[in-house]
């Protein structure tokens, strides 16, 4: 079948919080097409060389496709013919960890803006360059002029800071991640490396560093509609956020507090309370649409405790409409492949003979 959905595009707008179509997963050759996707990125129109004879080979036939070293894996087929509920706007993608890419749907070739999903790689930078152990809240951190002023912002979200405030790193990165402040990532930003635009330039050397060449970004927010990716691209970031321990943990919360502020602040990633959701991170304005960037744990079939992560990404749902309206298309689409892989997935991880490995 096409792979191929329709992708909206059109002004960055407030981040806050229909239909969905259903499509038969590509079997085993198409998935290694997929796969390949994922190989070489977004950024153009070949895919990757595949291993020992390409489309026809599988993880057992001798051979796997790799991105910076590590291996890309489509899933086992009883894994992969799941018939999931894709959206049919936009993009979307998504992988099971120690079993491999379930899909990749929409135009990868054709990058998107993500709006706050964006914040997912602000936050990777810079714990990267500023990493937080189990526990530790980081350096204080005060709060400039800019970040005050932006605050008050009837264009964009922001998170009510005021000058001289000081906030540990910590306390910055769920103000950030979970009502989605534009104001704290352009600070964490300038704290990080001095200036937004030199903080820029490292997140395009990590998406790069990930492969993900189908990815441009140009501010540390997401506002700008000029930061664009593809849902191939930012499952790759997906898998490696959630290695982050500090940011895995925030991604899961429902929400934080500010000193002095008596109301929380909640995250806008209301998939949560869907169970087995894990995180990640929602983003919406007028070009991008209807964009998160989900994880989730599945019982791996087996009858114990053992566990399963499962990536995704959707993006460009009712891109043109509202902020509004496009985010809850994103949060009822990926909704519907979180109920759809809670049913479907755990069955069929039994059925593997366990000798899959990481997806990566």
């Amino acid at each position: 079948m096409s792979v191929v959905t329709k992708v909206l595009t059109n002004r960055e707008g407030r981040d806050r919080r229909p239909g969905s179509g259903r499509g038969r997963v590509p079997r085993r050759g198409v998935l290694w097409a997929l796969a390949g996707v994922l190989v070489a990125g977004a950024g153009g129109g070949a895919l990757a060389a595949l291993p020992d004879g390409g489309p026809g080979a599988g993880p057992g036939a001798g051979g796997d496709a790799r991105a910076d070293g590590a291996l890309v894996l489509p899933a086992p087929e009883a894994v992969a013919d799941l018939d999931l509920p894709w959206p049919t706007d936009g993009q979307a993608a998504v992988a099971v960890a120690k079993a491999g890419v379930l899909g990749v749907k929409g135009p990868q070739q054709q990058p998107v803006p993500i709006a706050s999903v964006t914040k997912v790689m602000t936050a990777y930078v810079v714990l990267r360059d500023h990493p937080l152990k189990d526990g530790e809240d980081g350096p204080t951190i005060t709060v400039d002029a800019q970040a005050a002023a932006e605050s008050v912002s009837a264009s964009e979200s922001t998170a009510p800071v005021t000058e001289g405030q000081r906030l540990t790193q910590r306390k910055l990165l769920e103000v950030m991640l979970l009502p989605s402040a534009n104001n704290v990532a352009r600070l964490l930003a300038r704290w990080d490396a001095g200036s937004q635009e030199a903080f820029v330039k490292r997140m395009n050397a990590e998406a790069a560093r990930l492969g993900m060449t189908g990815t441009t970004y140009t501010g540390a927010s997401g506002f700008e509609a000029t930061t664009v990716s593809t849902a191939a691209d930012q499952l790759k970031l997906a898998r490696e956020a959630m290695k982050e321990p500090a940011l895995r943990a925030t991604v899961a919360l429902r929400s934080t507090t500010l000193p002095g502020r008596a109301e929380p602040l909640r995250n806008t990633n209301t998939l949560l309370d869907r169970p087995g959701v894990v995180g990640l991170k929602t983003g919406s304005s007028t070009p991008a649409g209807g964009n998160l960037m989900w994880a989730l744990e599945v019982p791996d079939g087996k009858g114990g405790p053992g566990r399963r992560l499962v990536y995704g990404v959707v993006l460009g749902q009712r891109a043109g409409t509202t902020p509004t309206e496009g985010l809850r298309a994103a949060l009822e689409n990926s909704g519907r492949l979180v109920d759809a892989l809670r049913q479907k997935l755990p069955g069929a991880l039994a059925a593997l003979d366990g000798g899959q490995r990481e997806w990566a």
